[in-house]
């Protein structure tokens, strides 16, 4: 009995075994990939044809690798001279500031219809649902006017502006629901420690809301980026264009089409691994 007891107080922990995968499993797996594949088989041409692939394989194409390489970058520098550079720069400035724009106003209304409980909250929740819910194509016409009386058609800043209004909304919706799921405890220990309720707000809620956070960044930059029918509307001179029209005004060049596609393709590629974050799960642990 007592080496026994010996012998097992010597065994080490046992690690938990990885979890193998269920029977059946496959047709989900199966699934995935169909779908990913309809999903892409549109795009396989555009990227052929901008790639200019179609040519490499043609019987008796010159040159070989070097020849599609100078004829790439002829491509390229062709596509991205003249104003169609200052295109991305607009787009570009238009999706970042709509982003800073929505998460710092987005992040303390959020905040108020998380934790809030009066009637004042309960009438701006509701204010958010209905902007929310109301189609953004009927309120083109009256944005216009209402901008044309402050000489902000054709400008960028008008543009970004009603990039705001049409998605501030859901950023607001997106970082409430989000900010809910934080244990109201973390901040009621903030409290008791000394912090304000803008310092816990600060310190603990938007400290793990960082999935939350950029979520939202991402949904507001994909909207600002992709968006044809705003830009259309609000912007008249060519050094204004913003990709969506600017790929019109290319000649819907596949090239062009495929460069618009680069940046959202990084941006999430950059900031996919902060979505594993567990957000509340080591908060309790970090203190």
């Amino acid at each position: 009995m007592t080496m026994s007891t010996a012998t097992g107080a010597r065994r080490p922990p046992q690690r938990d075994r990885p979890r193998l995968p269920q029977r059946g499993s496959w047709w989900r797996f199966a699934l995935a990939v169909v779908l990913t594949a309809l999903t892409l088989a549109p795009l396989a041409g555009t990227a052929s044809s901008a790639l200019g692939l179609s040519a490499l394989r043609a019987p008796g194409a010159p040159g070989g690798a070097e020849a599609w390489a100078a004829m790439l970058w002829r491509q390229l520098s062709a596509t991205l001279t003249g104003p169609a550079l200052g295109w991305f720069e607009n787009s570009l400035a238009l999706a970042l500031g709509t982003v800073v724009v929505c998460v710092v106003l987005g992040a303390p209304a959020g905040y108020v219809l998380a934790r809030g409980r009066s009637r004042g909250v309960s009438g701006f929740a509701l204010v958010i649902f209905l902007l929310q819910s109301f189609p953004a194509v009927l309120t083109l016409v009256p944005l216009f006017l209402l901008l044309a009386r402050v000489h902000l058609i054709d400008d960028l800043f008008g543009l970004g502006l009603v990039y705001v209004g049409l998605s501030l909304s859901v950023a607001i919706w997106m970082l409430s629901a989000y900010i809910a799921t934080v244990p109201i405890e973390l901040e009621e220990a903030a409290w008791l420690d000394g912090c304000s309720v803008l310092g816990a707000f600060f310190r603990v809620v938007l400290r793990n809301c960082l999935p939350a956070i950029l979520s939202t960044a991402i949904f507001v930059f994909l909207f600002v980026w992709n968006d044809y029918l705003a830009a259309f509307t609000f912007i008249r001179s060519t050094a204004n264009y913003t990709v969506g029209i600017g790929l019109q005004a290319a000649g819907r060049s596949p090239i062009f089409a495929v460069l618009i596609a680069v940046p959202p393709v990084l941006i999430f590629a950059l900031l996919n691994r902060y979505f594993s974050l567990g957000g509340v799960s080591g908060a309790l642990s970090a203190r």
